[in-house]
């Protein structure tokens, strides 16, 4: 027998020359999440309806992006001038490039400006962000595929991955915080885009366990860069980071390369105990389809999805301020009555250093939307917040918990997100409070909100695309099982421009 040994307290055994045939089952967990993307897409009309609309919200806001110079400086090939002639196109761009590459650049178009999905629970974060691996990955198959005389990949294959990387995401972060811990939920990224490429790659299952073990073993973010005295703009391409790093882990266990069974079980060593303070992760349903058929969508407003509802209710009362007659500099307090995540993620005293910074504040957001009845992603840059008003509006607002609200917010019946906001003015007399429970973007008012949803999309493809190709994406765009037939290299064609 191998000799025990002590590390840290805990009694071990050596592990020097250990017999293959000894290594452990899998996690269960790495199984339920590599058997969800193997077994059949039995998903309903539901999801891949709402994943269409997200396809399009989230390639779109990828368009908008492109008109930020520091988002625009991270895009392109690491080496100047490489291409790859059969690789994925970057949308909006001219580049054509390997996958993991592509992946990162439309990870971090379509994430910079803080206006794709969200998912809140436990932990949030934007499910969207896996389209970077997902799109990258089956456009550079298509174009081989193409090249090679076989089919290419169609774009129901991109949605049915994107609902599976939803699930997988979403379902993660119902019940497990990983912001508690100081870990930025890109992990969840990483994770998804991990599973749903190394099966759109053809591994094999064991390959699969293997892909998700390393991204369960890889470094994780920390939050740092999304917090005070910190907050900057590596928040704007995290997710493009951990989406491409997704693809790089399943592209390595496409070669056979080992995997790590109890990545996250293993004493001492594994997840759970060095980053999860030994807590296993809980789970409240099994994967199937939940995540995309609830997902909300940031229609009006590009801020942090805890100040939506802020922002709307803002909005509702600078009519009634100009109704009135009066003016900002009457108000004496605001009180934003909300739920305990926002005061936690959003709740910002003090100097605002950059637009990262202002866009995770409600006092910010709320301030522009009192004094111009807007909140657009130029409002956050420095010529704006130069404005001294916006700064003598936030130093009158408190926020304060409403349990209710909170307890709301983690009911999954109604997942709602409420913000309150009460104007008191300097001769003691107050408007009545504005409540909005719901932000436009919630499944709950998706009849109010598509529409919008599709206005978005048309406003930001006037962006970067002339008028005949903004027709014909809009107009396949716009039929389900047309756009399901469609070849993905005919689809990102559409949204590729010359330099």
């Amino acid at each position: 027998m191998e000799p025990a040994f002590r590390i840290h307290g805990r009694t071990t055994m050596s592990t020097a020359n250990p017999d293959p045939a000894t290594r452990p089952d899998w996690d269960q967990e790495l199984v339920d999440i590599v058997d969800y993307v193997n077994a059949p897409a039995d998903f309903s009309d539901l999801a891949y309806t709402t994943a269409r609309h997200c396809l399009i919200d989230t390639l779109g806001c990828g368009l908008e992006a492109l008109g930020y110079p520091a988002c625009r400086k991270l895009l392109g090939p690491l080496v100047p001038g490489a291409s790859l002639p059969d690789g994925a196109k970057v949308p909006g761009t001219a580049y054509q490039l390997d996958p993991v590459k592509a992946a990162f650049d439309i990870g971090a178009m379509v994430r910079w400006l803080d206006f794709n999905d969200t998912w809140l629970a436990a932990e949030w974060g934007h499910p969207s962000d896996n389209l970077g691996g997902i799109l990258a990955v089956a456009d550079w198959l298509s174009r081989t595929a193409v090249a090679e005389g076989r089919e290419p990949l169609t774009m129901r294959d991109v949605l049915t991955a994107m609902i599976r990387a939803h699930e997988i995401q979403g379902c993660i972060a119902l019940e497990n915080s990983f912001n508690r811990v100081g870990l930025d939920h890109v992990v969840l990224v990483k994770v998804a885009t991990t599973a749903v490429v190394a099966h759109m790659l053809g591994l094999s299952r064991e390959q699969q366990l293997a892909a998700v073990s390393h991204a369960w073993v890889d470094g994780q973010s920390l939050r740092t860069y999304r917090h005070s005295p910190n907050t900057g703009s590596r928040k704007s391409w995290a997710a493009g980071d951990a989406t491409s790093r997704g693809v790089r882990l399943a592209l390595i266990a496409k070669t056979g390369e080992m995997g790590y069974p109890t990545a996250l079980t293993a004493k001492t060593w594994g997840f759970y105990d060095v980053s999860f303070q030994g807590q296993p992760f809980r789970f409240q349903r099994p994967y199937g389809d939940y995540v995309m058929e609830n997902i909300l969508f940031k229609i009006s407003y590009p801020a942090e999805f805890h100040g939506q509802t802020a922002a709307e209710a803002a909005i509702t009362l600078h009519e009634q301020l100009k109704a009135a007659g009066r003016g900002t500099d009457d108000i004496a307090g605001i009180t934003i009555r909300t739920h305990e995540s926002c005061i936690r993620i959003i709740d910002k005293q003090g100097p605002l250093n950059n637009p990262a910074d202002r866009d995770h504040c409600v006092q910010y957001m709320v301030a522009i939307a009192l004094l111009f009845g807007r909140l657009t992603s130029a409002d956050y840059e420095d010529d704006v917040a130069a404005d001294p008003r916006i700064d003598a509006l936030r130093n009158k607002m408190r926020c304060v918990e409403d349990p209710a609200l909170t307890r709301d917010y983690l009911d999954p019946d109604k997942r709602s997100i409420a913000n309150a906001l009460t104007v008191e003015f300097s001769d003691g007399s107050r408007l009545d409070e504005v409540a909005v429970e719901y932000p436009i973007g919630h499944k709950r008012r998706r009849d109010e909100g598509i529409p919008l949803l599709e206005a978005k999309f048309q406003r930001n493809l006037a962006r970067i695309l002339p008028g005949d190709r903004q027709a014909r994406i809009q107009a396949l765009s716009g039929d389900q099982q047309a756009l399901e037939s469609t070849p993905v290299d005919v689809y990102t064609d559409l949204y590729a421009v010359t330099d």
